[in-house]
């Protein structure tokens, strides 16, 4: 990183996309080995913390922020109901926030090093740019899927490693990452999917994301 001095802090940046978009980054206390983009930023770079307290690599969150307004929200998230606005959403998620990301941190983003997490509606962001982009995403971390967005016929040749959880307590997005992880498998997917004793909300997701990271980036 060519800026320490936000080591073990949060940083965020108001993008000019769509009005004025905030991004909020977990910066680890020693160098990033590894990146999680992820959406509802607001709420999911403030696990950072979380991960010093676990065995796992230091990781940079990458939070972009979530509208309130949650028909806006799963327009941007899932490109079933507005493709027009999920591409727009999409290009800057991609585009402007890595290249931010590259050029304020210095951090090199290789795809293996490299996961986007989403939970509830956002995993259909997740699970949207995972397979669109497996050269930037080497990962993709879905939690208690929603089913807006679903599995297609004719999954993309290459598939990033996915790992899926659900909870017991919430059968309804229990069935929908089943119904993934089988779509997945059978596509030839590198696969994990988890059933955990948990109900639907960031207590059950923040639990998992330390075990999701270290499956992804090495230590186990």
């Amino acid at each position: 990183m060519n800026d320490r001095a936000t080591a073990g802090a949060f940083v965020t940046k108001t993008f000019d996309y769509d009005g004025g978009r905030p991004v909020t980054v977990y910066v680890p206390p020693d160098p990033p080995e590894a990146v999680v983009f992820a959406s509802d930023g607001q709420r999911i770079s403030q696990w950072g913390p979380f991960l010093e307290a676990a065995d796992v690599p230091p990781t940079m969150i990458v939070g972009g922020h979530g509208l309130t307004n949650e028909h806006l929200r799963l327009q941007e998230y899932s490109p079933v109901f507005d493709a027009e606005r999920f591409a727009a959403h999409e290009k800057f998620f991609v585009g402007n926030v890595r290249q931010w990301i590259t050029s304020r941190f210095g951090v090199g983003l290789p795809a293996e090093r490299t996961a986007v997490f989403g939970a509830s509606a956002g995993r259909e962001l997740a699970l949207a740019l995972g397979l669109r982009h497996p050269d930037v995403y080497g990962a993709i971390f879905c939690a208690s899927p929603g089913a807006g967005y679903t599995p297609a016929e004719g999954m993309p040749p290459r598939i990033p490693r996915t790992y899926l959880v659900a909870g017991t307590q919430e059968p309804f997005f229990l069935e929908n990452a089943m119904r993934w992880a089988a779509a997945l498998r059978d596509a030839g997917a590198d696969v994990v999917m988890k059933e955990r004793t948990g109900s639907h909300g960031d207590a059950f997701w923040r639990k998992e994301f330390p075990l999701m990271v270290a499956w992804a980036f090495g230590r186990e």
